[in-house]
């Protein structure tokens, strides 16, 4: 027969489990030096530093390129200092991170803090409704002034880093000045100067007829007839800037300047592109490894001076040498097609999902703290050039000018402020600010901004906004274009060399229909509605 606890022994029993309970949930971490220190609300400051008096840990997710360990740079080391709150990093190689991030999401074994980490708008509407990354607007009005501030002028931002759900689960980093949705194709100058020309090219026409030139006058001098006119990897880097000849923004869908959305496998431009390539490819003007090689196989040839047309960065990272202005963009070239030539522009958002908490962090209000720093003008300065004083220093402090100061190890700047910063070769949480690189700016930034001002902007349209998709659309589109890109893909290699002549374009057609090309154009048709007539707060 059991006992039956007495009033009194229920109440200590009830106390000492919430008790437990309490000490369980507090989410307390170990500090810096040992001891325990709590990032409770009440502890954080919202104004000044440091953010907490007592020192926190907070752990962070984030990829790599290998320039340096992270717990190594300076930047983070500052930003301690300042802010009392110490970071340890569980980084991976660029090249698997994708695969790792899977891989920690599905284990539930979460990080603190997301960063860099390119979360994609179905990982937020997935894992910010799941609960596994908490909703940040409260803690932005409340946290995150410069944050807010930005939100509040850019209500295009706000309303493409919001989810269906009303919710943000993650930061953007924003570019307002942003002009590349891909960068462009260039001409090697030393060609042009060569062969005496002195006016690009303005139709397919005109283009292919100096192609030809490249295949049959020599013009790198050499002897030998080993100059490929154009060349690529897989398409992927030439693609949609020639698409934009046929008035098509992007590969896959866009939004014309109605806001009509297209699917453009099977867009009447989209075949025009393909017979345009197909001639390149019958006359030997298209590069015939571009659906075998790999990128540094490419810029080899760039640096042995073979190569006429060409997409990279810039253009000395594919001709090699030091930076020049002697390689001009290449401009979009007319077709008589609607609203040809067309640019596709980068939407400001330069990268979505750049930053987010999980719900296992202690200490959300003080992370929110943390991470706004770096969308003001002194943190985006430290993250995007470092430290004051090592790689830079104020010529004019009052208005913000700087100057170059000599690389410590005498060797590239750009490697050195990799050792310094995480802001290389990935992209993290922030905000690009003009003020930030005044003084700093190179003759080829400047020859660059003027090409983007004669060559792209006249041209320029975001081909669609930052949306996000319901949980069913984004499974339904997942599902589609899976199918999909791998069947265009395959058509667009057979179609351009010929293994499929273009007078099958019509049965094409009706396949990527038959596969749900109508009902992408659907799907994105209402999300960009819904974008669109989205009220911002």
């Amino acid at each position: 027969m059991r006992k039956r606890l007495k009033p009194w022994a229920i109440v200590l029993c009830l106390s000492m489990v919430v008790s437990l309970l309490a000490a369980c949930g507090s989410g307390s971490k170990d500090s810096g030096d040992g001891g325990q220190a709590s990032g409770s609300a009440d502890s954080v400051h919202k104004e000044g530093f440091p953010i907490v008096d007592k020192p926190i840990t907070l752990s962070v997710f984030a990829p790599d390129v290998g320039s340096a360990k992270w717990d190594t740079m300076q930047v983070f080391k500052d930003m301690e200092k300042m802010t009392n709150i110490k970071l340890t990093f569980q980084t991976v190689p660029v090249d698997s991170f994708e695969t790792k991030k899977n891989l920690i999401f599905a284990s539930g074994d979460l990080p603190d803090i997301f960063y860099a980490s390119a979360l994609t708008p179905a990982e937020q509407v997935t894992y910010g409704s799941q609960g596994t990354l908490i909703p940040l607007e409260k803690l932005i009005d409340e946290y995150a002034p410069n944050i807010k501030k930005l939100l509040d002028e850019n209500p295009d931002v706000r309303k493409s880093i919001t989810t269906p759900d009303g919710h943000i689960y993650a930061l953007p980093y924003v570019d307002k000045g942003a002009v590349w949705y891909k960068s462009p194709l260039y001409y090697n100058g030393s060609f042009l100067k060569k062969l005496g020309v002195t006016k690009l090219p303005e139709t397919p026409d005109e283009l292919y007829d100096y192609l030809k030139r490249v295949k049959t006058e020599d013009p790198n001098g050499n002897g030998k007839a080993d100059e490929i006119p154009l060349t690529s990897t897989k398409l992927k880097d030439i693609r949609v800037q020639m698409l934009g000849f046929w008035g098509i923004y992007d590969e896959v869908y866009y939004a014309d300047k109605q806001g009509k959305v297209h699917y453009t496998p099977q867009e009447e431009g989209f075949k025009e592109y393909l017979t345009f390539l197909n001639r390149l490819w019958k006359d030997d003007l298209l590069d015939h490894e571009t659906f075998s090689q790999t990128d540094d196989q490419k810029k080899a040839k760039g640096k042995n001076n073979q190569v006429a047309l060409f997409n990279d960065w810039l253009p000395y990272f594919m001709l090699g040498g030091e930076p020049n202005t002697d390689n001009p963009f290449m401009e979009p070239l007319k077709t008589g097609f609607p609203d040809s030539p067309v640019v596709a522009k980068n939407s400001g958002i330069s990268k979505n999902g750049t930053f987010a908490i999980s719900s296992t962090n202690p200490a959300p209000e003080a992370t929110m703290r943390w991470v706004d720093y770096q969308y003001s003008y002194e943190g985006s300065t430290l993250f995007n050039q470092g430290p004051e004083g090592v790689l830079w220093k104020y010529k004019d402090e009052a208005n913000h000018v700087k100057e170059w100061l000599p690389v410590p190890d005498g060797g590239d700047r750009e490697n050195y402020r990799g050792k310094l910063t995480p802001n290389y070769g990935i992209t993290t949480p922030g905000v690009s600010l003009p003020e930030v690189s005044k003084g700093l700016r190179s003759d080829i930034d400047e020859w660059v901004e003027k090409e983007n001002q004669d060559k792209i902007l006249p041209y320029a349209k975001v081909p669609y906004p930052n949306v996000f998709l319901t949980e069913e659309e984004q499974t339904e589109v997942t599902s589609l274009l899976s199918d999909l890109n791998n069947y265009v893909e395959q058509m667009e290699a057979k179609f351009v060399t010929g293994q499929e002549p273009l007078s099958n374009w019509d049965k094409y057609k009706a396949q990527v229909k038959k596969m749900g090309g109508d009902r992408i154009v659907e799907i994105y048709q209402a999300a960009y509605d819904r974008w669109d007539g989205q009220e911002s707060k």
